[in-house]
């Protein structure tokens, strides 16, 4: 069960501990001054504990390796966990929704403005800084040299590619950031102006945030948890290892389903002519061993057909739009 729970996803274990101190913190910080946004940002700092926490569970089971029962693996398990974990943020974007609600039609002052500048600050800080753990997280999972301020460019850019649990992080996290950032402008301006709404208008703010962030990651995991194809970039990644083989001229069918964090490839490649029966199954394992050392894929199934002569890949529907194209510039 330890050599398990090693395997699971470091950017949500970290985030599930610094969330958890979070909680502690502003959960003393609302109930000392009253504050509404303080109290919703509480609600958000326990929703993103409680989900990362069970999310890297979640992401150390997906690891298991495959058994007679189940010989597909674990893979998609992930994606159940942080489904459950989007019912969680449901709810406390609701509860958060509600209170801010309730503080716009009953505007009512806080007190203690100093504790909750320093518990807002501390938020911003614990949460930045599991934030920018959970971008370079998904800058190594996506294989990028980005480095320093890039990263924050790459892992917006590549935020798709990333492993689930990881996406449930970064997502969290931003939106987590913003909140707390948010939070402490409502509370000055509130104690400043003393239009006391303002914290209420926070508090709602922070609860439609909530939502966006639940309504992305449902339908995200639940394409992942039916099962979804790789995007193009691992495609095209896949292929080139494939062709690369000196003795593979074709790609006849070639399928790849994400489980998890991982990749399921099935395909059919078309080798030279002359080959014997032993050396194209010795060429075929040859290529499939390659795949394999990919740590994004899972799992080869593999068949071998004699050259066509006919080019398959890239794939035929992408020379036909791509000839369309040419022939759309030659028109002009």
């Amino acid at each position: 069960m330890i050599e398990l729970l090693k395997k699971g996803n470091k950017s949500s274990g970290i985030a599930a501990l610094g969330n958890t101190v979070l909680a502690i913190a502003k959960g003393i910080a609302a109930a000392v001054s009253g504050s509404g946004a303080m109290f919703a940002t509480t609600l958000h700092s326990a929703a993103d504990a409680l989900n990362q926490a069970f999310v890297f569970f979640g992401s150390a089971l997906s690891e298991k390796e495959p058994t007679k029962r189940f010989p597909a693996g674990f893979g998609r398990v992930v994606n159940l966990f942080v489904l459950v974990a989007v019912i969680v943020v449901s709810i406390m974007a609701y509860e958060t929704i509600l209170k801010g609600w309730k503080l716009i039609q009953d505007p009512q002052s806080s007190t203690n403005l100093l504790l909750n500048i320093a518990i807002m600050i501390l938020a911003i800080l614990v949460d930045g800084f599991i934030l920018i753990k959970a971008m370079k997280e998904i800058v190594h999972e996506t294989r990028s040299d980005a480095k320093g301020f890039g990263i924050v460019k790459e892992s917006f850019k590549n935020v798709g590619l990333a492993a689930p649990p990881t996406r449930l992080v970064f997502y969290e996290d931003l939106i987590a950031t913003s909140g707390a950032l948010l939070a402490l402008i409502s509370i000055v301006l509130a104690d400043l102006t003393g239009a006391y709404i303002l914290d209420g208008i926070g508090t709602l703010l922070i609860g439609i945030l909530l939502v966006v962030v639940a309504f992305k990651l449902g339908i995200e995991n639940t394409r992942g948890l039916i099962g979804v194809a790789a995007p193009k970039v691992v495609e095209d990644r896949i292929a080139n290892t494939i062709l690369s083989d000196q003795d593979v001229v074709d790609i006849k069918e070639l399928r790849i389903l994400q489980e998890g964090r991982r990749y399921h490839v099935e395909s059919y490649i078309e080798l030279k002519e002359g080959f014997t029966l032993a050396d194209a199954d010795d060429i075929k394992y040859r290529v499939r061993d390659k795949l394999l050392e990919d740590t994004d894929i899972g799992d080869v199934t593999m068949g071998i057909l004699e050259t066509d002569h006919v080019k398959t890949w890239p794939k035929k529907a992408e020379i036909e739009v791509n000839g369309k194209e040419d022939q759309t510039e030659k028109t002009r």
